[in-house]
């Protein structure tokens, strides 16, 4: 059982537990295609890829932002989430690892609740970030 985060133990500065997912294989990419409904080829096919302009097979986006999501609901239940939105910077290609990150940058007290505010990031292995966001979490 996850213990709860409490408004009281949170300082700005302070870092969410970071989550790495991958390398990201073709597997993964096909069962993502199914479960969301995106079967684009760019994500599934190079030549396709190819033809659109890219250097191959793309990670889906979306599944990148799902990876992200998860340093928020690794930290608190989906239930405190108040906001969670994100900027696509970079993409993502088959055989990455994807390492999200979190870190609070806010904190305004609220009649016993605090609303905390996080900056999001999920980076590769090279440290290149491939989306940036943010988020606030209501907590106690």
């Amino acid at each position: 059982m996850k213990i709860p985060v409490r408004a009281a133990d949170v300082t700005v500065g302070d870092a969410l537990p970071p989550v790495t997912h991958g390398p990201v294989d073709r597997v993964q990419l096909a069962l993502f295609a199914a479960s969301s409904g995106d079967h684009n080829p760019i994500h599934l096919d190079d030549a396709v890829a190819r033809a659109n302009g890219l250097p191959g097979a793309i990670v889906h986006g979306m599944l990148s932002m799902a990876f992200l999501g998860q340093v928020l609901t690794g930290w608190v239940p989906q239930l405190q989430i108040r906001s969670f939105g994100t900027r696509f910077a970079s993409m993502a290609y088959p055989g990455d690892m994807i390492t999200c990150k979190g870190v609070v940058t806010a904190k305004e007290g609220e009649a016993g609740k605090a609303l905390v505010k996080v900056d999001l990031r999920a980076e590769n292995q090279k440290g290149e970030t491939l989306l940036a966001g943010n988020a606030e979490i209501l907590l106690s």
